[in-house]
């Protein structure tokens, strides 16, 4: 049963790709009919500047306004939902100082931020790695032998780095009978020493030698399409000129925000922060 006095947003970062919106409503509406409650969509930047037109005519929410419109309607609680793999800067910096302006106009509401899909501080949690094993799976032709790569955007917070790294491990371990191994791999990192932490990056590890022969899976760490992992992103970019090696052939694997199996995931996130704002 909906709680009138309760608002619930899915949160992505956000895109200016209509794509990423569009997955991210889809998303919000399954993990709706799962709760019984509804979630809105909403991102924390940049979506609102997509042409409605491009989203079947309604706008993007972005996570500010809507829950200020939220607030000023008499909900007296909001829970944010992260549609993040793990702490990213947006929610460790971003968030809370974007909701203490929505607490200074409206003190009366209070905002809980459940954990990202990716929860440290639980037991260890195999859905994610399985989410992206059976993306794998579905890539490769049964009895060829193929090497896994586990790429992300890359990040300037080590810690989400060390969530892409442990992923990893776990998927290393799920396909321990069928890949030949399982690296990880960022698309991209910020210039300087500092940020040595996201190497390697995909287009070195593809030209590499741990990855000279054989069939190559990317193991796509993307919630969302968009300018990195969408059609004609950065990342088939890359693909398309490590292609050009002979004997090569790299295969993306969709993305893990597009398997039903994510909405399982943020229901129990979203239940760890309903038993927070209720304790």
């Amino acid at each position: 049963m909906t709680d009138s006095t309760r608002a619930i947003f899915l949160v992505d970062n956000g895109s200016l790709r209509p794509e990423a919106t569009l997955n991210l409503r889809r998303v919000a509406a399954n993990l709706s009919a799962c709760c019984g409650e509804t979630v809105h969509a909403a991102s924390l930047l940049h979506s609102h500047k997509v042409a409605p037109d491009a989203l079947g005519g309604e706008a993007a929410l972005t996570l500010g306004p809507a829950a200020e419109r939220e607030a000023a309607r008499g909900v007296t609680e909001i829970i944010v939902v992260p549609f993040f793999f793990g702490p990213s800067r947006a929610l460790s910096e971003y968030l809370p100082k974007r909701m203490a302006q929505l607490q200074a106009r409206f003190p009366d509401v209070r905002v809980t931020v459940a954990p990202p899909l990716v929860d440290e501080q639980a037991p260890v949690d195999l859905r994610l790695a399985q989410i992206l094993a059976d993306n794998v799976r579905a890539s490769v032709t049964p009895g060829e032998a193929f090497n896994v790569v586990l790429v992300d955007h890359g990040s300037p917070a080590p810690e989400v780095t060390a969530v892409r790294n442990r992923l990893a491990g776990q998927l290393s371990v799920l396909l321990a009978d069928e890949a030949v191994g399982v690296m990880p791999a960022s698309m991209e990192r910020r210039e300087g020493d500092v940020y040595r932490f996201n190497e390697p990056l995909l287009e070195e590890a593809l030209e590499g030698n741990a990855l000279a022969h054989g069939d190559v899976v990317l193991a796509m760490l993307f919630l969302s399409p968009g300018r990195h992992a969408g059609e004609g992103g950065d990342i088939a970019d890359i693909c398309a000129a490590a292609s050009q090696r002979p004997g090569r052939r790299i295969t993306p694997t969709r993305l893990v925000g597009e398997h039903p199996g994510i909405v399982a995931i943020l229901e129990s996130r979203l239940q760890q922060a309903l038993a927070e704002a209720s304790a």
